[in-house]
Order: structure tokens, then sequence, then C-alpha cells
């Protein structure tokens, strides 16, 4: 689902039938402000930008994608009909609050984790707002994982529950997927990392794992398998990343950068 059609939907969900505000009021030209009532990071511009197009009202931002604001500043200026904008301000400030939210909570890991490392989200989204949140999540100054199935061959430990033979298996794989597709295998140990290197893999990734878990498996990587990425993932917070950062791995890839994140409060306010 692309943009628009997003928006639409979301906007449809909203009207249902018509507003029925529109049967008793009259139409005139106004002009609202959007006003943060928390600090963050703003998101959401592209997906306002065209929900006010399709309603054909103006709007002005103050502030544009991965910029911070703080509380009680004015993030844009709506104008046009007072009906349209009535009509808009519910699915507007949804957008904000919850773009700019995972924006917000995603900001905070990259900037505790340093610039040495990547920060990555995972497919641990709200269904059919993937788009939404990963889009997002790139505002808060962090990176995407995978969209989907389709993007890189990843085997869990769901997957290798039943492969005997991990080498053959990649070797298989290679003859079968998209020559641009890497192959990431997950690993819970040492000993797993080890059979994972051994075998050909693109990228590993450190599951559940301590940091002087990872630690020794990072050793092992830079001594032996140099051209192998490492991510780590697993229980990652604010309070322990600086920890993970610090291991020697490439990435960190953390599902809570959108499945904890936090709406910010967010306003609209007619002007007189």
């Amino acid at each position: 689902m692309n943009v628009t059609q997003f928006v639409q939907e979301a906007l449809s969900e909203d009207l249902g039938r018509g507003d029925l505000f529109a049967l008793v009021a009259e139409d005139k030209d106004v002009c609202a402000h959007i006003v943060a009532k928390e600090s963050g990071v703003f998101s959401g511009q592209v997906y306002i930008e065209v929900l006010c197009a399709i309603q054909g009202i103006g709007l002005e931002l103050c502030v544009r994608d991965s910029q911070c604001f703080e509380s009680q500043q004015i993030l844009g200026i709506v104008r046009g009909s007072y009906l349209k904008i009535l009509q808009t301000e519910r699915t507007l400030l949804n957008l904000i609050a919850h773009s700019s939210g995972i924006a917000t909570h995603t900001y905070a890991f990259v900037q505790r984790a340093g610039e040495r490392i990547k920060i990555l989200d995972t497919r641990k989204t709200r269904p059919l707002l993937r788009l939404f949140e990963k889009y997002s999540v790139r505002n808060g100054g962090a990176h995407n994982h995978r969209f989907g199935l389709d993007d890189a061959l990843m085997l869990k430990d769901t997957h290798l529950a039943f492969v005997s033979d991990l080498e053959s298996t990649l070797m298989r794989a290679r003859k079968l997927i998209p020559w641009t597709c890497k192959i990431e295998v997950e690993v819970e140990d040492y000993a797993m990392a080890q059979r994972a290197f051994r075998a050909g893999a693109d990228i590993v990734m450190c599951d559940n794992m301590s940091p002087t878990e990872i630690e020794q498996v990072v050793t092992l990587r830079d001594r032996g398998y140099p051209h192998i990425a490492l991510e780590a993932s697993g229980n990652i917070t604010l309070e322990n990343i600086t920890t993970y950062a610090k291991s020697g791995v490439d990435a960190l890839s953390i599902g809570a950068l959108i499945h904890q994140a936090k709406w910010l409060d967010i306003s609209l306010k007619m002007q007189h």
C-alpha cells in the first residue's frame, strides 16, 4: 500500500458515512496551529503533506522530518476550510503522534549507542503499518532491517530446528535466491557462530547472547572471517545498549524501537 492509499484509508476510517457536524455548522476559512505538548523528534511529514493535499488544506510546516522540537512549540500551521480541517484533525494528529513517538524513541537508542554502530529495526510491526513505522525509525536516525521475507534469507532458530547440514543448505540457497540477496544466520552460542561462519553466511546474528559471549564471537570473526557482518539482538534496552555497542558487532537490531514507543502528545489549536 503506497502513502496515498494508506492516508486515504486512514481518513475514510474516521469520516465513515460523513461528518455530522457539517450538517449543522457553516463553513469558513480558518487557521489552526499544530502544537507539541512534549519534546521529541518530528516524523510524519510525508504522510501529512499527502493528507492535507487530499483534503485541500494548506499546510506550512515549522519543523521537518528528523528535526527535534520542544514542548509547546508550533510544529505547523494549517489553513483552509473550517469543516475540512475539523474532518482532518484526528487523522493528522494520529499520524504525527504515532510516527514522532517512534522517531523519538529510536533517537534515544541511537544517541546512547554512538556513531560507530548501526541501530536496526525488526519486523515486529503492527499489521499493515510496516512501511509507516519503518519510515518513522529512519527519521529517528536508525536503519531498516528486512521489510519482509523476500528481502534477504534469514535462518532463525525455528528454521534451523530441522536443518541438519547448514553448509549444504546455504550452498543450495545461493543457487536459488537472487544474486543480490544476503544470507543471515541466527546463532545462540559460540559453537553455533563457528558453524555459521564455516557455512558461509553473509551476516551472523548473535541472539540473546551476553556481551561477553558476543565479544568472543567478534574475536573469532575478526581473526578468520572479517568479511562477515555481525549483528546482535535480544533484550537490548536503553540501560544496556552502550555495553552491547562496545562488544564489536556491526549492528544492533531492536524490536522495541517500534513496539515499545510511546505516542507523543500533539494537539490542534484553532486561531481566532
